[in-house]
């Protein structure tokens, strides 16, 4: 008997205002764990964002392009109403240091409490990636500092022209 078996699929939020390579490490790290992963832009955000969230999406999918159980896509409203759309069995979440737990911690107990079937999954930053962060990448390319390799080309390229702009 042939049966085709279900695909795990995990949704990754974020704003990813830009995308960094700790990002990007992330979810191929993920994909040895999930057989899909979204990329879930978000709208919302309590930052400002530099880039608008077509640009972010648009990042997103253009750096994924050679993983194609990688989709990037917008979304807006409440995360676990959008994971439920994708059919996702998990949230994936990075973690990069002792900082980021406890607002990590909160969101992961709220989602189990609107949904008690979708679990939270956390992957420890790669050692690496441990002190970048979008919010300093930015930055430092709007200081004129260098960002190679912390970025997909792609994105590098983008940031730097958006920088340039806002001069």
């Amino acid at each position: 008997m042939d049966v085709e078996k279900d695909k795990l699929t995990a949704v990754y939020p974020g704003t990813f205002d830009p995308l960094t390579n700790g990002h990007v490490s992330l979810v191929k790290r993920g994909l040895d764990i999930f057989d899909e992963i979204v990329v879930a832009v978000a709208l919302h955000s309590p930052k400002k964002p530099l880039f608008s969230l077509q640009e972010r999406v648009d990042m997103v999918q253009q750096a994924f392009d050679p993983f194609p159980q990688v989709t990037g896509e917008p979304f807006e409203g409440l995360l676990i109403d959008y994971v439920r759309t994708k059919k996702a069995k998990a949230i994936l979440r990075g973690m990069r240091a002792v900082a980021d737990f406890e607002y990590e911690f909160q969101m992961a107990l709220m989602n189990r409490r609107l949904d008690r079937n979708i679990q939270t999954i956390f992957l420890m930053t790669d050692y690496k990636w441990l002190y970048i962060s979008s919010t300093l990448i930015k930055d430092v390319a709007r200081l004129g500092g260098d960002i190679t390799g912390l970025v997909p080309q792609n994105v590098q390229l983008e940031l730097l022209k958006k920088c340039r702009d806002e001069v």
